[in-house]
C-alpha cells in the first residue's frame, strides 16, 4: 500500500498539476476571471454583454455640483452636466485584468481560491450637454466688458476705450508707487488711434456700369499723435479722468483725381498667377475676401505699395474666418489662413512688374499651393510681416485682382504707363536640399483611445534663390530673393493609450 500511495504522491500529483497548468494556460479569456466585481455586482465567468447588462442596470446617483461664476453660485444635479455611468469602461477594464492575469492566480480561480477585486463604477461626462447647461446658466453674464475708459476724436462722433482690465495692464504697482508700461501704453494708444482715425483716401478707380472710371479723392481726419499721446498718457493713470477727446489734424491724400491717368489709357504692365487647389472652404473665403480687397488699389508714383495696409487688416471683422496658418513652428488653425495666396500672387505681379522689393517675407517651409514656381512667393502676417514694393513708374499704377473659385484660380494684374524696360525672372535655383525628420507623436487626451490623426505634414528642406534681370536705358541690372525652407515634420496626434 505505501508502495502505490507513494506512486500516487510522485506520479500522479505531478501530472494533475501540469494538466492544471495547461488548462490554466489555455483559459478563455472572453469572459470574466473569478472574483471580479464592478461596483459590488459579481461579474465572474460573464461574457462582456453579460457584464453590461449586469452593470448597466444599476441606477448610481449622479453626485451634486456647485457651479461658481463670478459672484454667481448654482447647485445642480451632475446629470445636468452631462454626467452618466460609463459601464463600458469599467467593463473593459475587468477584461483586461482577466487578460493580464498569470497562470497561478488562474489556478486559484480554478480551485474557488480566487481574491476577490472591486473595480470602481466608471463615470463619464458629454462635454456638449455640459457646455449648453453651463451657456444656460451664464448667459445672463456673457456681456462685453464696460469701457473704463474713453477716447474721441476731436471734431468728430468716433469714440474707441479701454476696458477696467486693460487699463490696469498699463502700469506696474511697485513698492515705489505706480510706474507706467512704456510699450503697454503705446500699445494701447496705437489701438486706440487706428480705431477713430478717418485717413484720407486718394483717388481711385471703381467699376461702374463694367467699366473702369475715375472717384475722386477725398480728404481725412486723424489723431495729432504727439499732442495725443502727452494727453492720453496722463489721462489715462488718473482714476479720475474717465473720458478724454484726442486733438485731430487734417489728413490730405497723396494722389488726386487729376494725377490718375484716363481708364482707357491705362496699359497692362505685368501678371501674376497662382493656383488653389484642394483649398478648404474657410481658406478660399479668405483668398476672395483678400482678393476683392486688393482690387482696385492704386499706388501712386513713387511711394511704396502695402499689402496689409491695403487689405485693411487680417480679423473677423474685416471678413476672415478660421484656415490653416504657419504660427510657433506648427501649421495650426488661425485666423486669416488663406490671405498669403493673394500676396503671393500680388508680389509675382509687382515683381514681374521691375518694382523694387522693399520687404518680402518667405514661408517656413515649401507651400504646396505656391508649385510650381517654387521660391516665388510671399508671407504675410498681422502684425509683423508685410509685403512691400515701391512704385518706381512714372504715373500711379493700379492693381487688379481676379479670383476665379470654381478653377481655383487667382490672377493679379499691374495697370499703368508702361516703363521702357524688359523684365525676366528666373526659374529657382536650388542650392541645397535637407531631408525632413522623422515624425512626432503628440497624445491628445480628447481623441478616443488608438485614434492617430495627422495634424502637420513633412517637407524637406531648400535653400534656393531666384533672380530678376532688368534692362532699360540705363543698361541691364540683376538683384535676388533668396529663400531657405525649413525641414518640416511631420506631426500626429493619438488618442491616450488604454
Amino acid at each position: 500500500m505505501k508502495v502505490w500511495a507513494a506512486g500516487i504522491t510522485a506520479g500522479t500529483v505531478a501530472l494533475l498539476v501540469g494538466g492544471a497548468l495547461a488548462v490554466a494556460a489555455t483559459q478563455n479569456a472572453t469572459t470574466l476571471a473569478p472574483g471580479l466585481r464592478i461596483a459590488g455586482t459579481d461579474v465572474s465567468g460573464m461574457t462582456r454583454e453579460q457584464a453590461l447588462a449586469a452593470v448597466g442596470s444599476r441606477a448610481a446617483t449622479p453626485p451634486q455640483v456647485t457651479v461658481t461664476a463670478g459672484k454667481n453660485t448654482w447647485t445642480l444635479s451632475a446629470e445636468k452636466l452631462g454626467w452618466h455611468v460609463d459601464a463600458q469602461t469599467s467593463v473593459d477594464a475587468a477584461l483586461k485584468i482577466t487578460q493580464e492575469r498569470g497562470v497561478l492566480q488562474k489556478l486559484q480561480g480554478m480551485i474557488g481560491q480566487a481574491p476577490t477585486q472591486d473595480i470602481p463604477l466608471t463615470a463619464a461626462v458629454d462635454p456638449a450637454k455640459a457646455r449648453t447647461t453651463l451657456t444656460t446658466l451664464t448667459a445672463g453674464l456673457n456681456t462685453a466688458p464696460k469701457n473704463a475708459f474713453t477716447v474721441t476724436l476731436g471734431g468728430t462722433a468716433r469714440k474707441g476705450g479701454l476696458t477696467a482690465l486693460q487699463v490696469a495692464d498699463l502700469y506696474w504697482v511697485r513698492d515705489s508707487g505706480i510706474e507706467p508700461d512704456e510699450k503697454t501704453l503705446k500699445a494701447a494708444f496705437g489701438r486706440l488711434t487706428d480705431a477713430i482715425d478717418q485717413p484720407a483716401l486718394n483717388a481711385r478707380y471703381v467699376l461702374q456700369g463694367g467699366k473702369l472710371v475715375k472717384a475722386k479723392e477725398k480728404a481725412g481726419l486723424v489723431t495729432d499723435r504727439a499732442a495725443a499721446y502727452a494727453l492720453f498718457r496722463k489721462a489715462v493713470l488718473d482714476p479720475a479722468v474717465k473720458t478724454v477727446v484726442f486733438p485731430s489734424k487734417a489728413d490730405q491724400p497723396t494722389l488726386t483725381i487729376d494725377r490718375l491717368p484716363a481708364a482707357d489709357k491705362l496699359q497692362l504692365i505685368a501678371v501674376g498667377k497662382s493656383t488653389y487647389y484642394g483649398s478648404s472652404a474657410a481658406r478660399r473665403t479668405n483668398v476672395a475676401n483678400a482678393a476683392s480687397k486688393i482690387n482696385g488699389a492704386v499706388v501712386p508714383s513713387g511711394e511704396v505699395f502695402s499689402f496689409l495696409n491695403t487689405l485693411g487688416g487680417i480679423d473677423a471683422s474685416n471678413g476672415f474666418v478660421g484656415g490653416l496658418i504657419i504660427s510657433g513652428g506648427r501649421t495650426v488653425d488661425g485666423l486669416g489662413g488663406g490671405v498669403c495666396q493673394v500676396s503671393t500672387t500680388v508680389f509675382r505681379a509687382l515683381y514681374q512688374a521691375g518694382l523694387p522689393v522693399v520687404e518680402r517675407n518667405q514661408h517656413s517651409y515649401r507651400v504646396g499651393y505656391y508649385e510650381p514656381q517654387v521660391g516665388f512667393e510671399a508671407a504675410v502676417y498681422d502684425p509683423g510681416l508685410d509685403l512691400k514694393l515701391k512704385n518706381d513708374t512714372t504715373a500711379p499704377i493700379l492693381i487688379k485682382a481676379n479670383n476665379d473659385n470654381a478653377r481655383s484660380t487667382l490672377t493679379v494684374e499691374v495697370w499703368g504707363v508702361k516703363p521702357q524696360r524688359t523684365v525676366t525672372v528666373s526659374p529657382a535655383v536650388i542650392t541645397a536640399r535637407v531631408p525632413h525628420p522623422a515624425p512626432r507623436y503628440v497624445v491628445n487626451t480628447a481623441l478616443r483611445p488608438g485614434v492617430v490623426r495627422q495634424v502637420d505634414w513633412a517637407a524637406d528642406g531648400y535653400s534656393l534663390y531666384i533672380t530678376r534681370t532688368i534692362k532699360d536705358a540705363k543698361g541691364v541690372r540683376t538683384d535676388k530673393v533668396s529663400t531657405v525652407y525649413k525641414a518640416w515634420q511631420a506631426v500626429y496626434e493619438t488618442g491616450p493609450r488604454g
